[in-house]
């Protein structure tokens, strides 16, 4: 049977009071033994009017038990590859938990969300295609992947020789958007769209909850996809987000409706195949408003331990690419601008799109050429794995990305 959303604050699954001694209560968030659907704590859309499911004080233990994007149940011992995800369509990304209403916090406040950890399940996946970076030029032999987990290495049968470390992040930490901020998402990403660029617009298939944005909801044309970050922060992907680190968030209604989710154990900065190893896992945080806010004009912001932004590998390898191409040529993502100039042209100026393409293409040429893998192995590979790095944005006209390979995800080589 399932939960309507309004009997959320009493349902006996979705929130747990767990008391340890003298320590703070943990409020415990989801329900993993049922599916997204079953679930009340299981939002795959963002829009002012989502029912919270929990609240929690300043400084209390959330614990946010989290689906994959997909909401996916696999065995490594079954298969470790297949052409597609086993799944249709994509209306469940991505499966989140919550939202958690933060007691005390207002409209205009800034919270501060504290990752105290994050336990991995022990299963995960990768899938290549189209959808990812430089999809067109890289994914078009489709594949999907699954990795057996533990608390350190991820390794898979599909790339035999190559074994990944833990370094388990949030894609999505999020608050939900206000009714203006929905208004302005919604005209300018229609406005968007309607001049052939790359949106996902509000959609009413298998979205959650069902009573607002799905089919026969309230509200189906106006609850957001959860693909692109916005202000409120959302789908960032930043893998730097992780445990020891906090990150600032605005809120746009009372009480910020703090949801999280799209956890993944390992990623290369742009997770470039368009998915990380993507996996379920349990996550706890703390959340507090700020007293002296930073200004979050331009974005969420986040700090943390500079140990987190380090490689983890002992040595790495790195490529470089700029803007330059064939003429004749059109890159993908320039093409809904319709522009007589940039077939004609063999160097775009600054753009660090194009570079980042050219990187990637040599860090794939890298790879297949140096191990043996295929080239969508080697897509996958640096979309888990492969940082994706500016160099510089100055040196106009050829603007400079770098791509960089840590080296120790290669055992067993002589």
């Amino acid at each position: 049977m399932k939960l309507d959303h309004s009997t959320c604050l009493s349902c006996g699954l979705l929130l747990t009071l767990v008391m340890f001694g003298n320590a703070a209560a943990e409020i415990v968030v989801g329900d993993r033994s049922v599916s997204c659907a079953e679930d009340p704590a299981c939002i795959n859309r963002l829009h002012p009017d989502i029912p919270m499911v929990a609240k929690a004080d300043p400084g209390e233990r959330i614990v946010f038990l989290g689906r994959d994007a997909f909401d996916l149940t696999l065995d490594p011992d079954k298969f470790s590859i297949a052409k597609t995800i086993p799944r249709e369509g994509v209306g469940i990304v991505h499966a989140l938990t919550g939202p958690v209403f933060i007691n005390g916090a207002e409209a205009g406040d800034v919270l501060a969300v504290t990752i105290e950890g994050l336990e991995p399940d022990d299963v995960g996946w990768t899938e290549a295609g189209p959808f990812g970076f430089a999809g067109d030029q890289f994914g078009t032999d489709e594949r999907f992947i699954v990795w057996r987990i533990n608390g350190d290495f991820a390794t898979s049968d599909a790339l035999p020789g190559v074994r990944i470390p833990n370094a388990s992040f949030p894609g999505v930490v999020t608050t939900l958007p206000g009714e203006k901020l929905l208004a302005d998402v919604l005209a300018r990403e229609a406005q968007l769209l309607e001049s052939g660029g790359a949106v996902m617009n509000p959609d009413p298939d298998e979205a959650e909850p069902a009573m607002l944005c799905g089919v026969e909801g309230t509200k189906s044309s106006e609850c957001l996809r959860t693909i692109p970050p916005r202000e409120h922060g959302g789908n960032m992907d930043i893998r730097y987000i992780t445990t020891g680190t906090t990150v600032y968030l605005p809120c746009f209604i009372d009480g910020c409706g703090l949801a999280v989710g799209d956890f993944h154990y390992a990623q290369g900065d742009g997770e470039v195949a368009g998915t990380a190893i993507e996996m379920g896992g349990r996550m706890t945080v703390t959340a507090r408003v700020v007293e002296s806010p930073p200004d979050l004009s331009y974005g969420p912001h986040y700090e943390g331990p500079a140990s987190v932004l380090r490689i983890p590998s002992e040595r790495f390898y790195a490529v470089t690419g700029f803007p330059i191409k064939e003429k004749g040529d059109v890159p993908a993502d320039l093409a809904y601008l319709d522009s007589p100039k940039i077939a004609g042209l063999s160097n775009l100026s600054s753009d660090i799109n194009l570079a980042a393409r050219n990187a990637l293409a040599a860090m794939i040429d890298h790879i297949v050429s140096e191990y043996g893998y295929d080239r969508t192995q080697a897509y996958m590979i640096a979309s888990v794995a492969v940082d994706m790095r500016i160099g510089q944005l100055v040196d106009v006209p050829n603007v400079g990305v770098t791509a960089v390979l840590p080296l120790d995800i290669f055992v067993g080589r002589d």
